[in-house]
């Protein structure tokens, strides 16, 4: 009988909590990269999304962890999965329902009476993709059986892990429960197994939308500097002022004159010099 090769057991973590210092350490290098604050009160959140990691490379403790990628070199080929495991990727599909009733009925229709040669859009946060697919589906809608104007959409995120999520296109049923529901026969593809209680974005619709990875800290976006509308919710909230307005100065810079920057609610750009006139909630338009 053939031997059986054991793995090695993945020794226990020998310590629990991690470092001020490291935990610093990692602060910084996140802030410097992406922008985004982790205070102190973060630090259990830091813990627990870390912990797969060290698994994942047989290491003990977050101690043995930061060394390996501040002192060994191994920021290079960990830098992927710490920003994946350190970044917030919550979405829903029609989140704050006002945008998308104020693009309806007001934004596309001014668009689609300009006859533009393609209407084109930006997701610059799109998680795993439900507010991308949701563009498309309200943009495919309006134009409906009116003039033959193309349209695109550029979805962009920092995770990957998220990204390929999107690419696929797969949601729970429950997911999906904010689409309304000749949206959802239209664009949403249920199971056939009933039991799986998933849903698939339709084929036609996904071919509208691209996904990259991005780094919105990045010194210049590789973004067309024409676009109708661009979508950067609930992003700005993890960046301090500085920062904020860093990004809406190149977010603004890619937008055509009457185009569409639309913000999370509970963002602000109060105190900000910006080329742009507010209106509607957390919606705003390029002088």
């Amino acid at each position: 009988m053939a031997a059986v090769a054991l793995k090695e057991p993945i020794p226990p973590l020998q310590a629990d909590r991690i470092s001020r210092r490291n935990f610093q350490r990692l602060s910084e290098y996140i802030y410097d990269y992406c922008g985004i604050k982790l205070p102190p009160t973060k630090m259990t959140m830091v813990e627990g999304r870390l912990r797969r990691r060290l698994r994942a490379l047989n290491l003990t403790s977050f101690d043995a962890y930061c060394d390996f990628i501040f002192e060994q070199g191994g920021l290079e080929q960990e830098n992927v999965y710490l920003v994946n495991a350190l970044t917030t990727n919550k979405t829903d599909f029609f989140r704050e329902p006002k945008h998308f009733e104020f693009l309806s009925r007001t934004a596309l229709p001014e668009i689609i009476q300009r006859r533009p040669r393609r209407i084109k859009a930006w997701s610059a946060a799109c998680s795993t993709g439900a507010e991308p697919y949701t563009l498309a589906m309200v943009i495919d809608h309006a134009l409906g059986d009116g003039p033959d104007i193309p349209y695109s959409i550029l979805a962009t995120d920092l995770s990957t892990d998220v990204l390929a999520v999107a690419r696929r296109g797969v949601y729970p049923e429950d997911m999906l429960e904010p689409t309304p529901k000749a949206l959802r026969r239209k664009y949403v593809l249920e199971s056939k197994d009933r039991s799986a209680k998933l849903c698939r974005i339709a084929p036609a619709l996904r071919a509208q939308v691209s996904f990259a990875r991005m780094n919105l800290m990045d010194p210049a976006y590789p973004v067309d500097k024409d676009l109708d509308m661009i979508f950067c919710r609930n992003v700005l909230i993890y960046f301090d002022k500085p920062t904020q307005q860093a990004v809406l100065d190149k977010l603004c810079d890619h937008l055509r004159p009457g185009g569409y920057l639309f913000l999370g609610h509970s963002e602000s750009i109060a105190g900000m010099t910006l080329p742009v006139t507010q209106v509607a909630n957390t919606g705003f338009r390029r002088r």
